[in-house]
């Protein structure tokens, strides 16, 4: 009961140790200790109407046009550049939302983010996130 008023854990950007080994992607318990990469390649797709207007994982409205994106492990409001690797068009997003759910993939675009990208006529590129700051993990509350 008293752990639900609890802070939420700091995050630190200093320096850290490269991965070596292909592995899961690292937890947020990792990320919190600062043992996480900063630069992940692999597979992003996107989404979009059938979100648009529902809640992300840290409380705000999906706006498909907006330039977001979701990833599993990274903390929430984390901003990050990502670049489309097959056509060097790059973008900086903010990671508000959780997934993608398919295996291979490690991030799911906003609409608005994959058509600046360049890949919505393909479904999926091959892009790399370069982390610039790392989110407060905050989730937004919404007032009625």
């Amino acid at each position: 009961m008293i752990s639900g008023c609890a802070n939420s854990p700091r995050y630190r950007t200093g320096p850290t140790k490269p991965r070596t080994t292909k592995s899961k992607p690292p937890s947020l318990k990792t990320i919190s200790k600062g043992n996480y990469r900063r630069v992940i390649t692999g597979v992003s797709s996107f989404y979009a109407e059938d979100f648009h207007g529902k809640l992300t994982a840290n409380g705000e409205v999906y706006d498909m046009y907006g330039l977001t994106a979701a990833h599993k492990t990274l903390p929430l409001n984390t901003i990050a550049r990502v670049t489309n690797l097959e056509n060097n068009k790059s973008l900086i997003l903010r990671i508000n939302d959780r997934g993608p759910y398919v295996k291979g993939r490690i991030l799911d675009c906003s609409y608005g983010a994959a058509k600046k990208l360049g890949f919505i006529n393909n479904g999926t590129a091959k892009v790399k996130i370069e982390v610039i700051e790392l989110g407060d993990n905050k989730y937004m509350k919404h007032r009625d």
